[in-house]
């Protein structure tokens, strides 16, 4: 009598290890180091795969092959077990094959495992737009030729855009828009690396503003304590006035911003500093919108945000009034 022992009969166990490229290789979790060490067999179809040095160096045997779904099956037989370290692209003809014999009810399947061994971190995506960034960085016949002067518009543009998106609400719209706006830090850090004489990259950028963030919420990652928005805004200033050791109160304001968000800027630190500075008198529109400007500051309102809910408004009125739908 030759009867099948339970042992040959059985479909076995296939793995599916991913992994994540955003993290550095060999860097996998215990329970996917602990699947590779007790496979019977490990299979990988790119013998370039970052992680195949890792596992063999910790005595893991790789075979580099890219077995069918039939093949994978038969590979089980016995109750063996059988790791996939999934490419890229995560192996989709292979699950697909898979998922067709399952679906026959003539064959017995395998137990199927997807066993993510890496995870992306917050923030992961930030490598990829930082490689595909310097792809078209070297290879865009229009992005190579661009410089720091050449991009300046488009961040006004940008930043003008977003600022839109915000006020209309339109969650779709913002997050394209912020897209947009991150994607000029990325370029013009990209650029900056070319620089002969003093180059920086996106990670120095990054590395400063992480720096600076730090130092000045002392409430956060110091001793300091700050129990309201007035309390982090005083720390936000003092410590801003130390690193920049200015002069004057007006230093580090950009006059070239649009006027309204100007005079509101220069009456909010002139409020901010303790200072009584009475406004210039003068004749005309100019001084009338800059006493305008200082009072909307003092009451807590944006006179740029402001006049622009005005426009808007008045150009629902023109519209309305050319017979269009608003």
């Amino acid at each position: 009598m030759n009867a099948t022992s339970p042992e040959a009969a059985a479909p076995g166990r296939i793995i599916l290890l991913t992994t994540s490229h955003r993290v550095a290789p060999g860097l996998l979790s215990w329970p996917a180091w602990q699947a590779l060490h007790s496979a019977d067999r490990v299979l990988c179809a790119d013998g370039a795969h970052p992680q195949l040095p890792y596992l063999r160096e910790a005595g893991t045997t790789v075979d580099e092959a890219a077995p069918t779904a039939q093949e994978l099956i038969d590979a089980c037989a016995g109750g063996r077990t059988v790791v996939v370290v999934a490419t890229g692209e995560g192996e989709p003809a292979l699950t697909d094959g898979l998922a067709r014999l399952a679906g026959t009810g003539r064959i017995p399947m395998p137990d199927l495992e997807l066993l993510p061994a890496s995870y992306d971190l917050p923030g992961a995506r930030l490598l990829d737009l930082v490689q595909v960034m310097d792809r078209i960085r070297a290879e865009c016949p229009w992005s190579s030729q661009q410089t720091h002067k050449g991009l300046a518009k488009y961040g006004i543009e940008e930043a003008y855009e977003l600022v839109e998106a915000i006020e209309d609400g339109d969650r779709d719209e913002l997050r394209e828009e912020l897209g947009d706006v991150l994607l000029q830090v990325v370029f013009h850090s990209r650029i900056a690396e070319e620089d002969p004489e003093a180059p920086f990259s996106i990670d120095d950028v990054a590395g400063g503003i992480v720096t600076k963030l730090i130092h000045r919420h002392p409430h956060v990652f110091g001793d300091e304590t700050a129990a309201t928005p007035e309390e982090v805004k005083e720390h936000w200033l003092r410590t801003k006035a130390v690193e920049k050791r200015r002069e004057s109160v007006t230093e580090g304001i950009p006059l070239g911003q649009p006027g309204l968000a100007l005079a509101a800027k220069l009456a909010s630190r002139v409020r901010t500093a303790g200072l009584e500075v009475p406004l210039p008198k003068g004749e005309g529109l100019g001084y009338e919108l800059l006493a305008m400007a200082v009072r909307a500051e003092a009451a807590g309102v944006d006179p740029e945000a402001a006049l622009r809910v005005a426009a808007r408004a008045y150009r629902d009125a023109i519209r309305a009034a050319e017979g269009l739908d608003t």
